[in-house]
């Protein structure tokens, strides 16, 4: 069993190799081999999980290099639910990206972009969770980076090109980071491999524990948005298109959440800075969820609830119990899935209308009911409501507060209860707009271009319309009901329509932001595969209340292995 550990990163990193090869010819045979890869990654990531669970960590030595010289790979209980969850959710972005046609367009670009970068990513996110030692800890986070600035900026857009080099600085500035406390590491202990550190670093004085505790966190910290190292995402995320922001909002920022878990339990037990992070989990919630009430935006209200409940991760983190570390993993579960399922929806919304700009919506629980039960069932597991998977991992994290006691888990309890109460009236209030209420008058006339390759040419600023017309998908700043961005004319009458086409808006048709950044058509008639996937990523979340009892039990497991560490230490170097 020790032999499949490494196929969840080596099988996406030799198909993209596969599909480079084929480029933009033989677009079936390009859907299917993504798909067919998913799904094994997926049915590995399962077998790994329940033999993490039956028998103890697996580990292997690439090349059969002992450490601290070779590559080492561990899948533990928490690797193994990781593994799951994110190859679950990726598979089922990818067929939602399939359906709005994002990867039929592969045949426009030099060669595929979206199916090998989309690979890429998911091998990175899989390195990181199996990584072995900070180095390819390290070399996770860069493959990530690398795949998803090709993702965030697909297209070339001006806005999306701002929003993506914002995203590669801040994650550049963290990778320097990363490299000099890996450096500091190594200087210090010998090694960079995890168990031997978690041996090796209580022999090294309490003050360099301390500070390579600090950069570790700093460095995480960023890459899981944490506040106040997160006013990068609420720019970069809302700007590209639905699927690629879903599957970032969903696992690029619990890549930097699970690291936090697996150094603070595993490097750094009874870690002096449980305050400092107690104050971080409380500054995101509050923060976070006061941004999201100020949206009018679904994608930026999204947004800002991402970080508001990377909080509650934190939360569990910085109090170090085993009900806090259990409440945390359900969380991280939970959170990928719910997160990645609402802006699924938001993408369905904006193919539907046109925008995600709340003001403007309106009556979509009448023209669109099976829309408006998407949206509902997510929002509501976000906001923490019984049965749902989100009140079970609430109620975890808030149940190990009051038990610890003190007056920092208590302000994070109170703090997690209003977050919660400030989540339902931010989720209310987006259904009451966009879903109840009557539509605002001119909601159902149709034209809006929201972003063209066209609207990013040279000297369209000096015409305004990158400002009126040319913003990204997530901007909320198209034309206006019934106007075609740059034109000046109402769509439908002939006139351009500033897409890169000399052809006429079609009359009853929606004009929006395609993957490489042309126009594509949308429609009130969604295509089944978004609407599918975005049903399988509802009836995921589902089941983890369904699943609420041994979801619990395996996260209980899963915790008192991180905490004990001699199962991990002894699987990677023996007993």
């Amino acid at each position: 069993m020790n032999a499949l550990v490494p196929l969840p990163v080596l099988l996406p990193l030799c198909v993209t190799g596969l599909k480079l090869a084929i480029g933009p010819r033989l677009h079936r045979l390009q859907r299917f081999i993504s798909i067919a890869v998913l799904g094994a990654v997926l049915v590995l990531s399962v077998l790994l999980m329940v033999a993490a669970d039956r028998h103890g960590p697996l580990s292997v030595h690439l090349g059969d290099f002992a450490p601290p010289v070779g590559i080492t790979l561990v899948a533990d209980r928490l690797a193994g639910l990781m593994l799951t969850v994110s190859s679950a959710v990726t598979l089922l972005v990818l067929v939602y990206s399939l359906g709005q046609g994002m990867a039929d367009r592969d045949d426009q670009a030099p060669v595929g972009v979206f199916h090998p970068a989309y690979l890429i990513l998911v091998a990175g996110v899989s390195c990181t969770f199996l990584a072995g030692d900070l180095v390819n800890l390290y070399v996770g986070f860069e493959i990530m980076l690398v795949a998803s600035f090709v993702l965030l900026t697909i297209g070339g857009t001006a806005t999306r090109i701002r929003a993506g080099s914002t995203y590669v600085i801040i994650s550049l500035f963290s990778s320097v980071l990363f490299l000099i406390a890996i450096a500091m590491t190594y200087a210090v202990a010998g090694t960079v491999n995890l168990a031997q550190l978690a041996q090796r670093l209580q022999e090294v004085p309490l003050g360099v524990r301390t500070l390579l505790e600090a950069m570790l966190l700093t460095v995480f910290a960023i890459k899981a948005a944490v506040f106040p190292l997160a006013a990068w995402l609420p720019d970069s995320y809302p700007t590209a298109p639905a699927p690629v922001t879903a599957v970032f909002a969903g696992l690029l920022t619990k890549v930097g959440v699970y690291s936090m878990l697996r150094t603070q339990t595993l490097l750094f037990p009874g870690h002096r800075l449980g305050d400092l992070l107690m104050l971080a989990a409380l500054a995101s919630m509050v923060v976070g969820i006061l941004g999201a009430v100020a949206q009018t935006d679904l994608k930026r209200v999204l947004s800002f609830t991402l970080i508001s409940h990377i909080g509650y991760m934190v939360f569990g983190i910085a109090l170090a119990g085993h009900g806090s570390i259990s409440g945390a993993i359900v969380y991280v579960a939970h959170h990928i899935t719910v997160q990645t399922t609402l802006f699924l929806v938001a993408g369905l919304i904006e193919r539907r209308d046109g925008t995600t700009e709340i003001t403007r919506l309106g009556g979509l629980a009448r023209a669109a009911p099976l829309l408006a039960v998407l949206f509902f069932v997510p929002a509501m597991n976000l906001a923490g409501i019984p049965p749902l998977s989100g009140f079970i991992g609430k109620l975890g994290l808030m149940r190990a507060g009051i038990d610890a006691g003190g007056a920092w888990a208590w302000a994070l309890v109170a703090g997690s209860a209003a977050t919660s109460l400030l989540t339902l009236y931010v989720m209310a209030k987006v259904w009451n707009l966009a879903f109840w209420r009557d539509a605002p008058p001119g909601a159902e006339e149709e034209g809006v271009v929201l972003e063209s390759a066209e609207d990013d040419e040279p000297g369209d600023d000096e015409e305004g319309n990158d400002e009126e017309g040319g913003g990204a998908t997530g901007s909320s700043e198209p034309t206006g009901p019934g106007r075609a961005a740059g034109s000046g004319k109402a769509a439908g009458s002939g006139a351009p329509t500033g897409s890169g086409s000399d052809l006429p808006v079609p009359a009853g048709a929606v004009v929006a932001a395609g993957f490489l950044g042309q126009s594509i058509t949308t429609t009130k008639r969604l295509p089944w595969p978004m609407l599918a996937a975005t049903g399988a990523a509802v009836a995921l979340g589902l089941s983890y209340t369904v699943l609420g009892g041994p979801l619990t039990t395996f996260t209980q497991a899963a915790a008192t292995e991180l905490l004990a560490r001699t199962p991990y230490i002894e699987a990677v170097l023996g007993r």
